[in-house]
């Protein structure tokens, strides 16, 4: 059995949450532990945190006598689905490189998806416009993220912003298709000599074709890689193509469109801001495809809390300031939060209670769905509970309801489930 590129071994012992199996690196033949998680019990016990916590912490440590964390390994897309979403990205790509705008911090916490699939190419605070290019006809501002920067920005020679961002919609690709980086060292110096070399590791188990577009896009020479009309040539690529129409510059985008996007409906209502969410997070904060976790309880220790609403942003602020006040207690508007506290200092304090600190924040799923996100960060915890059950039954979705939003979710971004 292969995993990434790792060939899987004897089983060295099993734990509560997942087991550890001998591994062999396919190239080098060193051999490694590999610890595989129970992604569902972990979700279902609540400990994902927990987890990436663990990871990030093995991360930071390289001693001989404590064991090291060589490699975290994600889920993966079919072929399918990961030149659908590829697609799109070239379609949205293109159109930017046609209009002389040059992304430059593409990867995929900058590629959204929508309720319908849909990818929404989003985050251009790094972009470059044609003024930006110097007199020989290139980009020289080194910037875009680590491990999907191209050789030629590293460089510092001047490079062509349309190849740079080509080369990183190819790394982007080879992450949905095998789950894994195409270059990746905890040494930054070694990452970019990586990167420099452009030796990617093509596992053999994709098709020949999606083996061909990857070589070809990751070729370290921009002059040789394989531009956008090469990439739309290619058979892999041409397989149920279907090019986007971009809108006309007067048309009515939100009518026109005919599908949600998580980003475009998000923006300033009243005073409060209504918080993004990145579809591969949302995605996340489901429990795999069990969305009941996104809508109820999030820990055992109840401090954060989550449930769904079909009433606007705007009242939901509105309603939540109304029913705190009501419960006695104060509220703050601060970074597009409420803030909910209950001052127990001084000596009214008689029964020794602990300042209550809650915030309430909303989340935007499409236009008629939000979610309200309640996390406590200290206080009573039964007046705690009162607080989410008040605010849940006065403007959360009944049970059936609940479902039935859950069943249209599911279906929409079931193709999508993975561990990005």
């Amino acid at each position: 059995m292969l995993m990434g590129k790792y060939e899987m071994g004897r089983r060295l012992g099993e734990g509560h949450f997942g087991k550890v199996k001998l591994a062999r690196h396919a190239e080098t033949g060193r051999a490694f532990a590999i610890k595989i998680l129970d992604r569902q019990r972990i979700l279902a016990m609540k400990i994902d945190e927990q987890i990436k916590r663990e990871i990030a912490t093995l991360k930071l440590l390289k001693h001989p006598n404590v064991v090291r964390l060589y490699e975290a390994l994600k889920g993966k897309l079919t072929e399918k689905e990961g030149r659908k979403l590829f697609q799109q990205l070239m379609d949205a790509i293109g159109y930017c490189h046609e209009k002389g705008v040059y992304h430059r911090d593409l990867k995929p916490e900058n590629v959204l998806v929508d309720a319908k699939g849909n990818i929404k190419v989003s985050d251009f605070g790094l972009s470059a416009l044609p003024q930006n290019q110097r007199k020989d006809g290139l980009l020289h501002t080194t910037c875009g993220s680590p491990n999907y920067v191209a050789p030629e920005v590293l460089l510092n020679k001047g490079y062509d912003g349309s190849m740079s961002d080509i080369w990183s919609c190819g790394v982007i690709l080879y992450v949905m298709l095998t789950g894994n980086l195409p270059f990746d060292d905890q040494n930054m110096v070694v990452l970019y000599q990586k990167i420099l070399k452009g030796n990617a590791h093509i596992p053999k188990w994709l098709s020949q074709g999606a083996q061909d577009i990857l070589r070809k896009i990751l070729d370290p020479n921009p002059i040789t890689r394989i531009d956008l009309d090469g990439i739309r040539a290619h058979n892999w690529f041409k397989q149920g193509y279907a090019p986007a129409v971009p809108f006309n510059d007067d048309e009515d985008i939100s009518m026109s469109e005919g599908s949600l996007n998580m980003t475009e409906h998000n923006g300033i209502q009243g005073n409060i801001a209504i918080n993004q969410i990145n579809a591969f997070q949302l995605i996340g904060m489901s429990s795999c495809l069990d969305l009941s976790g996104f809508f109820e309880k999030e820990d055992a220790s109840e401090r954060k809390i989550r449930f769904a609403s079909n009433h606007s942003p705007a009242y939901l602020f509105e309603k939540i300031e109304s029913i705190v006040r009501k419960m006695g207690l104060q509220v703050h508007k601060s970074n597009g939060k409420l803030k909910v506290i209950q001052d127990c200092k001084g000596p009214a304090n008689s029964r020794g209670l602990e300042s209550l600190l809650v915030s309430a924040e909303v989340f935007e799923i499409n236009e008629s769905l939000y979610v309200v996100e309640l996390k406590k960060s200290s206080g009573d915890c039964s007046l705690y509970r009162k607080l989410c059950e008040t605010l849940s039954e006065d403007l959360g979705i009944c049970k059936s309801q609940q479902l039935l939003k859950q069943d249209s979710i599911k279906q929409e971004i079931v193709r999508y489930n993975s561990s990005f």
